[in-house]
């Protein structure tokens, strides 16, 4: 039997020229449609896994670490007022590969406005980080107020005589705290005094409240100007670090510019990490969480993919005369085995290009599909308590996936090779499982099937 006529009788399996009703026929479409609906869901959650995982990790190394930072001794000249400090960062720029720097200084505070406190971290900066920095200036939002005026302070704020300074502060902190631009925050930190600890309490006037993106990261941060820091805050706990950007936070050079950049002169001052060193647990708690949507997502793949295995089975049950009647003119138990492999391996093949598609496409549409569906399963809440007598007002909405905890806007990565790899490894499914039931087929013995029928 040659692979042509093989081809030939595994097409009148699938497509039949005859009109009876098929049993066989109609589970092999419902494998089918079980493998293409499993598909979309799997590509769903890659592509928004994906996205997701990228746009924090932008977010994290970009805004907090960069791709190198440095964390700079405190008990040295360099970094006892502003201008030195700058200088000694500029320094790291001598090195090939080094883009920019940034000089910054933490520290650990306490932001109260309005009766309400909360812990903080203060971010000292240059005036210019928020056009500078690719990454400030394309990663933040400005929701309220201007960023001008941070500018304009910060260059003065060396000569200014007011305690009242500008800050720049988080979306999510401005809700906290119940401010906005115009409104004064006060920022607590601790001084060291013979001995003794006690409060520096310092106000600043909120000039901007911006976005990342990203709650975790917008419920933390007060962005002040460096000079600001120097001349009004307690620097007894602060921490002087230096960000450093190179042309690719991915490149294999990374690990060689961590090493250089200690043979400076001012490296002997800093200890030099790179962003995956910093924020190893943040990343590593990403992966095992995207393995382990796709695992369970694979696991629904394969089970939509036994139905393959059963509709061979019920195909091979019907079609027992014809594959008789062919055995008896010359076919081979390899090419009738041939054919039904071919067919369970088509039936895969058309899950995927109906499945793929359609994955794609509600992938793209996430952020409407889930708006669309928070809508629904409020709405259908909301009657639910109504029915029941409970005030409108205190019925409270349900988050699909809370922006305090994710992006708030779903970004959507189509990682092809994945896809790929996804399309591959559903036809070879299909085709293992359609294995046992094609070879039971070949064996079919034509003697015992025509004296039965």
């Amino acid at each position: 039997m040659t692979i042509k006529s093989s081809l030939m009788f595994a097409k009148s399996l699938i497509f039949p020229k005859t009109e009876k009703k098929s049993s066989a026929r109609r589970s092999l479409f419902g494998a089918f449609i079980c493998i293409g609906l499993s598909i979309v869901p799997l590509v769903v959650v890659l592509s928004v896994a994906s996205g997701m995982i990228d746009g924090m990790t932008e977010r994290i190394i970009g805004l907090s670490s960069n791709h190198l930072q440095a964390y700079v001794a405190s008990n040295i000249l360099q970094v006892k007022s502003a201008d030195s400090f700058k200088k000694y960062a500029e320094d790291f720029k001598k090195l090939e590969g080094i883009k920019a720097v940034y000089p910054e200084i933490d520290i650990s505070a306490l932001a109260a406005a309005n009766s309400y406190r909360t812990g903080a971290q203060i971010r000292a900066l240059d005036s210019s980080v928020f056009t500078s920095n690719h990454f400030f200036k394309d990663l933040f939002t400005v929701e309220e107020g201007s960023l001008d005026e941070y500018s304009v302070l910060s260059k003065n704020a060396s000569e200014a005589s007011s305690n009242l300074k500008c800050a720049v502060i988080g979306q999510k902190l401005s809700e906290i705290l119940s401010v906005h631009p115009g409104d004064t925050i006060r920022i607590i930190t601790t001084k060291s005094s013979d001995s003794k600890i006690s409060p520096k309490l310092t106000s600043f006037k909120v000039c901007a409240v911006i976005s990342s993106g990203y709650q975790e990261l917008d419920a933390l941060w007060v962005f002040i100007p460096l000079e600001a820091a120097y001349e009004h805050l307690s620097l007894s706990n602060a921490s002087y670090t230096v960000m450093i950007e190179t042309p690719d936070a991915f490149s294999s050079d990374l690990v060689r510019m961590q090493q250089d950049l200690k043979k400076l002169p001012g490296g002997r001052y800093a200890n030099f990490y790179r962003w995956d060193q910093i924020h190893s647990a943040e990343f590593q708690n990403f992966s095992s969480t995207k393995v382990m949507l796709v695992f369970i997502m694979m696991l629904i793949v394969l089970v939509a993919s036994v139905n393959v295995s059963s509709a061979i089975v019920m195909l091979v049950m019907e079609r027992r005369k014809e594959i008789a009647i062919l055995k008896s003119i010359g076919a081979t138990p390899k090419g009738i085995t041939l054919s039904f492999l071919i067919t369970g391996m088509t039936c895969g093949c058309g899950g995927v290009l109906v499945g793929l598609p359609a994955g794609i496409l509600a992938s793209l549409n996430a952020n409407s599909i889930l708006a669309f569906l928070e809508k629904l399963i409020n709405g259908i809440k909301k009657i639910f308590y109504i029915i029941q007598g409970v005030p409108a007002s205190e019925i409270t909405s349900i988050k699909l996936m809370d922006p305090a905890y994710y992006l708030q806007n779903i970004p959507v990565s189509l990682p092809f090779a994945q896809l790929f790899l996804i399309a591959a490894s559903t036809i070879l499914l299909s085709l293992i499982v359609s294995i046992i039931p094609s070879v039971k087929a070949g064996k079919e013995k034509p003697l015992n099937i025509l004296r039965k029928a």
